[in-house]
């Protein structure tokens, strides 16, 4: 894990606060710390940092370092330093305070991954402002007796991982992302004589796996590691904490949302698409997968169901999703898949469920 601060120089109390984090974690973390803006970006760009801890958010300089990593694809950590609360902000002459939160300050604290509160007081007028919900407390050990150097690193450290096992995909290599879709492939299956996969010469398990929990498709990703014979992490995804959208809600079977099977494969399938079309997952997208491999379809009586209910179009779209994403061979298409703007925009669905 790579960590950048950037802080003002004129703070004296920010200073020693980022000198205790960097010592705390040399052991844990790569640490680099600067107070310059023009330093900042050349230091971002050779360290690439896992994520940038900003500290304060009155000086511009700090806003637009944030910024700038964020624009890198860098995630950003905010610590206010206090200087949120309303005793600070009566302090600010009326004109300069309206400039900063209309302009930039307030889109910098919702754009922000976490903030951390340095006591309850702090938590509660930020969550008064309503402009970023995930803020952790973590006590400061340069101004309070109540923690220790060690506590407050270790729970730093603690946010700093949280934000990285977050929205995963994001991070996730190309290399990963292909041995994920034919290990899910041989988790539908449950045949390795059906998957082809090369091996690169690293895989980033624990994103994986963590997605598979996010996606609550951990038993289909277990399955096919175990049907192709690799050597994964051991990994308790179930206990790794992470930041979630406002209004993610973890994956259900499509069964527990459409109802069981009562006989009609083309029924079933036509009402699974119905599904999948209101809201796209990746475990509907598998589910869907398995469907399509079973003897029982009648493609002409299916392709007869899409026209009727107005679903040829999107369903030729799912088909071209469903190759890239599950793996499904052109022979189990009841459709020739579509590659067009309506399906790029159910890989954005897809691709976007767990985006902050």
């Amino acid at each position: 894990m790579k960590i950048l601060h950037v802080y003002p120089k004129s703070d004296e109390m920010v200073a020693q606060h980022v000198a205790q984090l960097m010592d705390g974690m040399q052991l844990s973390a790569e640490v680099q710390a600067v107070s310059n803006l023009a330093d900042f970006k050349i230091i971002c760009k050779n360290f690439n940092p896992d994520i940038v801890h900003c500290h304060g958010c009155w000086q511009y300089s700090i806003v637009n370092a944030g910024n700038f990593a964020r624009r890198q694809g860098i995630r950003i950590v905010l610590s206010p330093h206090g200087q949120l609360e309303p005793w600070v902000l009566e302090e600010k002459p009326l004109q300069e305070k309206f400039r900063k939160t209309a302009l930039w300050q307030k889109p910098f604290v919702e754009k922000a991954y976490a903030l951390i509160a340095f006591g309850k007081m702090e938590h509660h007028y930020l969550a008064q402002l309503k402009w970023n919900p995930r803020i952790e407390v973590i006590s400061n050990a340069v101004i309070t007796n109540s923690t220790t150097r060690e506590k407050m690193c270790s729970q730093t450290f603690a946010v700093y991982q949280k934000i990285l096992d977050s929205n995963v995909l994001e991070q996730m290599d190309d290399d990963t992302l292909h041995v994920m879709s034919a290990i899910i492939k041989a988790g539908i299956l449950g045949d390795k004589r059906w998957t082809e996969l090369n091996m690169p010469k690293a895989v980033d398990w624990r994103r994986m796996l963590i997605y598979a929990e996010h996606q609550n498709i951990r038993n289909y990703v277990d399955y096919g590691i175990n049907i192709l014979g690799l050597s994964a992490l051991s990994l308790d995804t179930e206990q790794l904490p992470a930041y979630f959208p406002e209004n993610y809600h973890r994956p259900q079977s499509i069964k527990q949302l459409i109802g069981e099977y009562k006989g009609d494969e083309t029924d079933y399938l036509v009402r699974m698409i119905r599904q999948i079309e209101k809201q796209p997952l990746l475990l509907h997208l598998i589910e869907l997968t398995r469907e399509l491999y079973r003897d029982t379809i009648n493609d002409d009586l299916l392709l007869e169901a899409f026209e009727q209910k107005g679903l040829t179009k999107f369903a030729g779209r799912l088909m071209q999703v469903l190759h890239e994403q599950t793996l499904l061979d052109e022979g189990y298409m009841p459709i020739d898949p579509i590659d067009d703007r309506g399906t790029q925009k159910i890989r954005d669905n897809i691709t976007n469920h767990l985006k902050i």
